[in-house]
């Protein structure tokens, strides 16, 4: 199943187009695309048997991210072995860096981003998680039961706020208007044959910068739900970037930033891409 934001309404994705849910569901389920996740056991056993037919064509620029407003935004640094060294920092252990993107970041999947002035705009493709029921010292066993499903993230950054001060202001630096894209929509885990391995790239301007598979997570995706868990419930619709693969900007030699004018693509095996082109 794949389910989609369209114009702010909730939209399941076929093969012929989108299918609004509240109209298919004669209003069973709401229009908010982030409500769907306080019902997603009931929402999954309806999708599974409802009419979808009556689908329509749509423009990915109209399309919202797939958790809009999520409650908790949980992003994981340091988590593929080349990415840590070529950031200078050493592999983590026992629990990965853990950080926030401020919810007004987050945007749709083809955006325009307005580069900070001054700044290092840095790019890092990432596998997003969404739970898709409470989870709370769950086992990694059990973890992947707890997941709604997966989409495409970019961990957009500002490095020089991000290093500024007596400590690094991680969320700060990643969460100016625009650095939090998704989409383009969010897919089950029953999708793929194996969702602990998935490819990931991202290119500027036709250029590809990254390329990398989350098998190579150092804390995979039922890590994480354990590791996090254990200190915290996870709720519905909560959010979980799992961390970038190596390529980022900060670890070139000579370092690379975003320039307007630049277009940044980042896609995932299985779900799509995201298309942000940056300005001034």
């Amino acid at each position: 199943m794949r389910i989609a934001n369209l114009a702010s309404r909730l939209v399941l994705i076929t093969a012929d187009g989108a299918v609004d849910v509240q109209k298919a569901g004669a209003g069973l389920f709401s229009s908010d695309p982030q409500a769907v996740y306080d019902r997603w056991a009931e929402f999954r056993d309806w999708a599974a048997q409802a009419d979808l037919t009556g689908a329509v064509p749509f423009d990915p620029v109209a399309l919202g991210a797939p958790t809009p407003a999520p409650r908790q935004v949980f992003a994981i640094g340091l988590n593929y072995r080349e990415h840590v060294t070529e950031a200078g920092f050493t592999t983590p252990e026992g629990m990965p860096p853990v950080f926030t993107k401020y919810a007004t970041s987050i945007t749709g999947p083809v955006t325009q981003v307005i580069l900070p002035k001054g700044g290092h705009t840095d790019w890092e493709v990432e596998l997003v998680v969404v739970v898709g029921r409470r989870a709370y010292r769950v086992s990694e066993a059990d973890a992947w039961s707890h997941v709604a499903g997966l989409t495409v993230g970019q961990d957009i950054s500002e490095r020089v706020i991000q290093m500024a001060g007596p400590a690094p202001q991680f969320s700060l630096g990643k969460s100016f208007p625009g650095f939090a894209p998704m989409g383009p929509w969010l897919v089950t885990p029953d999708e793929f044959d194996d969702p602990d391995d998935l490819e990931l790239t991202c290119a500027i301007n036709g250029e590809e910068v990254q390329r990398g598979r989350t098998r190579q997570l150092i804390f995979s995706v039922p890590a994480l739900i354990a590791k996090l868990s254990a200190v915290l419930p996870l709720l519905p619709g909560d959010v979980i970037f799992t961390g970038t693969p190596a390529g980022v900007g900060l670890g070139r030699s000579p370092q690379r930033w975003l320039a307007p004018g630049d277009e940044l693509v980042s896609s995932i095996e299985g779900i799509g891409e995201l298309r942000q082109r940056f300005v001034g």
